[in-house]
This record gives C-alpha cells, structure tokens and sequence, in this order.
C-alpha cells in the first residue's frame, strides 16, 4: 500500500535523517562563503491549512512583529547574498537578528522539501498543505525554484478543518496518509447532506466536490489532493 504512515512522521524523520548529516541547501548558499549560521528553524507544526476555519481560528501567523531590518542592511558578515536570497530576506529579519540564521531557515525548509520528494512526492505536497512545512512558498519562491509545481498543487489542496462556499474548488480528491477515523462530509444549500463518508488507515478514498457544495468538513485524513495535478 502506497500510504501506510502519516506524512508528519515522514516529515520528523526525514528531518532528523537531514539535521544529523547537515543541511545542503541544493547549492545556493551565499556566493562569499559565508553559509548562514548553525541555528535550526522552529519545529514545524500541523495548521489547518490555507482557508480553514475552526473553533480554535486560524493559525498564528510565523513572522514577528518586530521592527524589520531595512534592505540595506541585508548582509552576511563575511560574503554576499545572492540576489534571490536578499529577495526572501526583505521584510523577513527582525531588527538585532542575523540575517543568515533566517536565511538558514529558508534553506533548510527547502532541504526539507528535496529529502521528502524523494521519499514520496504527495507527502511531500501534503506537508505544505498542512502547514507541516511552513513557509514553504516563499522559501521555494526565491530559494529553492524547482519545487514551484508542489507549492502550485498545494495551493488547490485542503488540509483537516472546515471549508465554507467561497473555499470550495469543485473536483475530484483524493486523500494523503489518513487516521484510522477519516472522516470527511459535502453539504450543500440549507445544510443538505451531498456526500460523507470514512477510511481506515492506509486506504485511498477519492471525493468528488460539485458546483453546488456549499462547505466541505475533513476530520482525521491529514490532507486532501486534486486528481491529476502531477507535474
């Protein structure tokens, strides 16, 4: 069976498997030499995906309130940034921090993305989806270009929570390492039932989101993927 495991343990263990033999950054470190600091990123943690609403709300957002850096003051101690690298930094790097420690985040979230791919391409779609790889999309923007197609397929999946009428992208899905209780339910207009249904652990289930859905609500199934986005 081609999904056996959560994706979030692929996500621990690839993570650890790069953390013990050190991160590459897929060649684009800073053209002087001077590779950003040793500072690991923050864990990544689950949320409930772009659009999702819940009774906890949204996922706080990553970035600190604090006074940035100004864009001219974007350098390295020793080297250069690349042109692409100074991109991401740009409003990223609060006032007192270096640079190349978030720099380093950014690298390693795309070290991250390459080891998953290779382990399973939809895990790996998946992780960004949920939020399991965060800011996956602008590190992959500027960093790490030749992930674009996952962070595009990621933009059109769902994560776990509930969707309401302007969120729902009509379609067929299907689901990435679900629980043991899966469980997933299609209402249309005056809360009528269009389809519910649940999957054991390790079992494809494929939905189908009409134009007349009106909320989609996914429990225990991690992550739900369009059919046929493979690029």
């Amino acid at each position: 069976m081609r999904y056996p495991f959560r994706a979030g343990v692929a996500v621990v263990v690839l993570t650890a498997a790069l953390a013990a033999c050190g991160s590459s950054s897929d060649g684009h470190r800073d053209a002087g030499g001077a590779g950003p600091s040793a500072t690991q990123p923050p864990a990544a943690s689950p949320s409930n995906g772009p659009g999702a609403t819940t009774s906890s709300g949204p996922a706080a957002p990553r970035t600190s309130a604090a006074p940035k850096l100004p864009t001219d003051e974007l350098t390295p101690a020793t080297g250069s940034f690349s042109k692409m690298q100074k991109e991401y930094l740009v409003d990223r790097v609060p006032k007192g921090m270096d640079p190349a420690a978030v720099l380093q985040t950014g690298q390693e979230t795309c070290d991250r993305l390459t080891y998953l791919v290779k382990a399973d391409r939809e895990v790996a779609v998946a992780a960004i989806v949920t939020g399991e790889i965060a800011d996956a999309k602008p590190a992959v923007e500027h960093l790490c270009t030749q992930h674009r197609k996952l962070v595009q397929e990621a933009s059109r999946g769902y994560a776990d929570g509930t969707y309401g009428a302007e969120q729902i992208r009509p379609g067929r899905y299907h689901d990435v390492s679900p629980t043991g209780n899966c469980t997933w339910q299609i209402t249309g207009a005056n809360g009528r039932n269009l389809g519910s249904g649940s999957a054991a652990s390790g079992k494809r289930a494929e939905i189908t989101l009409p134009d007349s859905a009106r909320a989609f609500t996914s429990t225990g199934c991690y992550a739900w993927l369009p059919e046929g986005e493979h690029g």
